[in-house]
């Protein structure tokens, strides 16, 4: 028998979904113990169920794992939920409020004011918030959540200036992979030899999502952060990985050496106590003139890194300089991984 924690997943064949099991595939804490999906995969196998799209296989006993309807009975303890907002909405609460400990990728209720909205390495105390939500009150239930896509990669590099410098202003421009809507996503009449300057909704998650991730926690009570941010969001025909284009004006004058060494040396609580998601350096500087890019640099760190490029004084604002965050494992399951990690470490998934 295993001694590691049995954990469902909540929307398992989707993209999302499919990161969870890969991510999950010989976790040393967590094993899929649950799957479920849409009523047209309940009661076949995985792999039947399944369009898969990743680039390793199937684990073989997933794949022939059965997928459930999305109700509480028989589900384990830890859901990692990968849902679309819509559904999310009305199935997360239910989960909660049935005592699950609900790990969630959706954007439905990050702006909550009791729901937790974290980056373990930039905003780890904002947990607390879990403690004010009326289903742990009464049977342990919660809901945590990671970041939007593009928020993640954003705030792993703004945090380590935020703390050392201060920042009064951003200005950010996307390039976000077609990944990140999902399959079957784009059309490829749409997207192939072109750039799409809209994304649903994209911007204000952007802008409202930063600055509640490096706000903070006051008598219960997340402060945003009181910097102004404008954001421009793109979706280009690249297959992984978010790219951003960033300006920020400072509070304190700096020198590049002094934001270079704030990224360098940026380490948190994931990597002081070894979570096992955790990458070595969450913020990675590549001095290469044309980098990052999205095909050579998404999978540094595992994935779970930020990779940061580009450092140059801006005309307009101060400093300006390029980011680069794999969407799908950090921007959406390997985030909310780590956040299970983290909660489990802080004794919330007992």
């Amino acid at each position: 028998m295993s001694n590691k924690v049995p954990v469902g997943i909540l929307g398992a064949t989707g993209m999302v979904g499919q990161r969870f099991i890969q991510l999950l595939e010989n976790h040393p804490w967590f094993e899929v113990g649950w799957l479920a999906a849409s009523e047209r995969s309940s009661g076949l196998s995985y792999a039947e169920a399944a369009r898969w799209k990743l680039n390793t296989p199937i684990p073989e006993r997933v794949g022939k794992m059965k997928v459930n309807d999305a109700s509480t009975a028989g589900a384990p303890k830890v859901i990692f939920a990968a849902l679309d907002a819509g559904i999310a909405k009305e199935l997360e609460p239910k989960f909660a409020e049935a005592g699950h400990y609900v790990v969630t990728n959706s954007s439905a209720f990050r702006m909550h004011e009791d729901v937790p909205l974290v980056i373990p390495e930039v905003n780890a105390d904002h947990l607390k918030l879990i403690d004010q939500q009326a289903t742990r009150k009464r049977n342990g239930g919660f809901i945590a959540t990671n970041p939007n896509c593009s928020a993640i990669g954003l705030v792993m590099a703004l945090a380590p200036i935020h703390r050392r410098l201060g920042i009064d202003a951003v200005f950010v421009t996307t390039m976000q992979a077609v990944s990140g809507a999902g399959y079957p996503g784009v059309a490829s009449l749409d997207i192939l030899g072109n750039v799409i300057p809209f994304i649903a909704k994209e911007e204000e998650k952007l802008e409202a999502e930063t600055k509640k991730l490096l706000g903070q926690l006051l008598n219960g009570t997340v402060k945003d952060a009181d910097f102004k941010i404008s954001a421009q969001c793109n979706r280009v025909a690249v297959e992984d990985g978010h790219t951003e284009s960033v300006s920020i004006k400072v509070r304190k004058a700096a020198k590049a050496e002094d934001i270079l060494d704030a990224w360098s040396s940026f380490r948190a609580l994931p990597q002081q106590i070894s979570l096992p998601s955790a990458p070595e350096h969450p913020v990675i500087y590549d001095s290469g003139a044309d980098r990052p890019q999205p095909r050579l640099d998404v999978n540094r760190g595992g994935g779970m890194s930020a990779v940061v490029g580009r450092l140059r004084p801006c005309a307009l604002l101060d400093w300006k300089f390029t980011v680069l965050s794999h969407n799908t494992i950090r921007g959406a399951a390997g985030a909310a991984l780590l956040n299970a990690e983290l909660l489990k470490h802080e004794g919330y998934l007992e």
